[in-house]
């Protein structure tokens, strides 16, 4: 959530940034209940220090008349001050709700666009596999191979949800201690995280809990949800708290069950394991001062590309234009992997990282106290270590052989304990 005083005071820039993120806000709006606001909290000032003045003359000696006339005046003075608490109660509500709907503020060298289709290509990573051979997606493959069950993952759970078999249990464990031990040699501290978050800890991050537009499952009566991502549990960690500056960053990595709704999200690239509504993810997220939020946006970005170097898929990364950055997103980098099955050869989204400055910790409350004693928000920044299943996606197409078989990246042997998947006899 951005400033109050900060959009008064840059409104034409907040209303451009709207405008240029494709989203419906009400800057104006904004300014007018912050001004009521402030308006409304001058006369509750008043107020008081009349009901002071009133109670400092109550002490005097006085005669009957003169006592009788200041309690009447008490009594005005008390039922105007709830009159006017629950007018500025109303407005605030009001004022916290326009705001919410303000996207953060947008970094200079981010492109201007409507869609994906004009995110920026800022690297190119390896060079895509020329096969000699009829090559087939990683939805045939896993099905050949026994690796994957989506009919009675349907059957069970209803469309998007799977079993993953055999082999493949293996992979996803080997993923996921691939990425951990990157994030470990990179210093940061790791978390299994809780699957369910409070609704408040939903906003705070950016998330909307509830309504046809939500992305996530809602727990009925509970005031909780499924959590989307580590980065709400992640986020939430530190809400309400003050942070010691020496510590500063705290770098966490979290690994958790993720549950999204994905409504609306249909087409030929949604297929198989591209956009499933339960996987496991390797999450990282940050908490920085602002001076170093820039600096460790590069190395999360850094640790993405690493991690899939290392795994051998071809890659590029896109600095994400307006239209297509989350609200919370000061800036968003998306690696997208070389998908051989994916309409003949494109690339898709495997991870993101985002600098979301103190959009969020204002939202959640989360400062640290600075040089000057003054406490301050937090940055916050999050990124992908590993999405299982797109990453397994990207495995299985581009490691494929002629024979059927798939053949296990070499830094993941060790974990999997096998070298290929091949056919069953």
């Amino acid at each position: 959530m951005l400033d109050y005083k900060f959009i008064k005071d840059n409104l034409e820039a907040v209303k451009e940034n709207i405008k240029n993120r494709n989203m419906n806000a009400d800057a104006d709006k904004v300014v007018e209940l912050y001004d009521k606001r402030t308006s409304l909290v001058t006369k509750q000032q008043d107020l008081q220090q009349k009901r002071n003045e009133n109670a400092k003359a109550m002490k005097q000696k006085l005669d009957d008349e003169k006592r009788a006339e200041l309690v009447n005046a008490g009594k005005k003075i008390k039922d105007d001050i709830q009159i006017l608490e629950k007018e500025l109660s109303q407005v605030e509500t009001a004022l916290e709700d326009a705001a919410r709907q303000i996207p953060n503020m947008m970094h200079p060298d981010a492109p201007i666009g409507k869609l994906d289709t004009e995110n920026l290509e800022v690297k190119k990573v390896g060079t895509p596999r020329v096969f000699d051979f009829e090559i087939k997606d990683h939805v045939q493959l896993a099905e050949d191979l026994d690796l994957l069950d989506f009919d009675r993952g349907t059957k069970v759970s209803g469309p998007k949800f799977y079993y993953l078999k055999n082999e493949a249990v293996f992979l996803e464990q080997a993923l996921i201690q691939y990425a951990l031990n990157i994030l470990r040699k990179h210093g940061f501290e790791l978390f299994i995280t809780p699957d369910v978050a409070r609704e408040e800890v939903l906003k705070g991050i950016g998330f909307n809990p509830r309504g046809n537009e939500s992305n996530v499952y809602s727990i009925e009566d509970e005031g909780t949800c499924l959590v989307a991502t580590a980065e709400i549990t992640l986020g939430g960690y530190h809400s309400g708290e003050i942070l010691d500056k020496s510590k500063l960053p705290l770098l966490y990595g979290g690994l958790s069950h993720c549950f999204r709704r994905e409504a609306g999200a249909a087409g030929q690239f949604s297929k198989g394991l591209y956009r499933v509504h339960q996987f496991d993810k390797v999450e990282m997220f940050v908490y920085s001062t602002p001076e170093e939020s820039d600096k460790l946006h590069l190395k999360l970005r850094e640790i993405e590309e690493e991690i899939f170097e290392g795994l051998g898929i071809p890659f590029h990364v896109v600095d994400t234009c307006s239209g297509d950055l989350g609200a919370p997103a000061y800036r968003k980098w998306d690696l997208e992997a070389w998908m051989p099955g994916r309409n003949g050869g494109e690339y898709g989204e495997v991870t993101s990282t985002s600098n979301c400055t103190d959009y969020q910790s204002r939202r959640l409350n989360i400062k640290y106290k600075d040089d000057d004693g003054k406490n301050k928000y937090v940055h916050t920044l999050n990124g992908t270590a590993i999405a299982v299943g797109r990453a397994m996606l990207a495995i299985i197409e581009n490691y494929q052989n002629a024979d059927g078989s798939v053949t296990i990246p070499e830094v993941l042997v060790p974990f999997c304990g096998f070298d290929k998947i091949s056919p069953k006899k």
